[in-house]
């Protein structure tokens, strides 16, 4: 890999006018940098020097840094609380404790990785991302349709009264997911988000007392049925769709016997 032109952005509006340029790439923690002897970067934008290290607890929301590593967010005890242990979960298992010390929420999420347990989470928490230039977006839209040439800041969890539950299926304990599945329910909702299929997570929504009347098993079999999945040397499309089914299921009872 060969980078033509380096800066360390000392604001935020330098890095985004930095970032307007053709070929330009915004480094964090340079942990899901795609590398390649053939890549050229034309202008290489680190960020690691703004101040967005923080994981902010408010009144009615959590706000967390774009810089903030993935085991900062693992082991933020009020976060855990918050989503009832599924954030230290889905977090534990990526590669290794070096690594997340090192991978970043934003290089995370802007990836939009498909066997990402950080999108697959935040789906299910209903979260959304604020842009330096495009405000706060629901992740769910960001996942279709990517940063483009702005810059992710921050990463907004609402407050509610929520009980969340994850789970994955993995060949070995840091191995990339086989299928991964986060289920979270509010007095209203149950959201379903399902990732690792192989392809990115997507999140499906069921109003409560729905799910309640047709019961766990239906509703999940329902859910296993809305997505697509496809084979790798991972696992079939056909065991994805069947252990989907399994997962939703499991934590859908689990989320809705800890919200009686």
């Amino acid at each position: 890999m060969h980078i033509a032109q380096y800066t360390k952005a000392q604001t935020l509006a330098e890095a985004w006018e930095l970032h307007q340029k053709k070929g330009s790439v915004v480094l964090g923690g340079c942990c899901w940098l795609r590398l390649s002897p053939q890549r050229i970067i034309r202008q290489a934008v680190d960020i690691s020097a703004l101040p967005l290290y923080d994981i902010e607890e408010r009144e009615t929301e959590f706000r967390i840094g774009a810089m903030v590593s993935l085991r900062d967010l693992e082991l933020c005890p009020s976060f855990a609380a918050y989503t009832q242990g599924a954030s230290k979960e889905a977090l534990r298992h990526i590669v290794g404790v070096q690594f997340r010390n090192l991978a970043t929420i934003g290089g995370s999420l802007c990836g939009r990785f498909g066997f990402s347990d950080v999108l697959t989470l935040l789906l299910a928490l209903d979260a959304s991302v604020v842009l330096y230039k495009g405000g706060e977006i629901k992740l769910a839209d960001f996942a279709e349709a990517g940063p483009g040439s702005d810059i992710l800041t921050h990463v907004v969890v609402p407050k509610t009264n929520r009980h969340t539950a994850y789970a994955s299926l993995r060949l070995n304990a840091t191995d990339f997911p086989v299928l991964a599945c986060a289920v979270s329910c509010t007095a209203a909702e149950v959201r379903c988000a399902v990732g690792a299929r192989p392809a990115r997570a997507k999140v499906l929504c069921t109003a409560r007392d729905e799910a309640e009347r047709a019961g766990a098993e239906e509703t999940a079999r329902q859910w296993a049925d809305a997505l697509t999945y496809q084979s790798n040397t991972r696992g079939s499309a056909e065991y994805r769709r069947d252990m989907a089914e399994v997962l939703c299921r499991r934590l859908l009872k689990q989320v809705l016997e800890e919200s009686k």
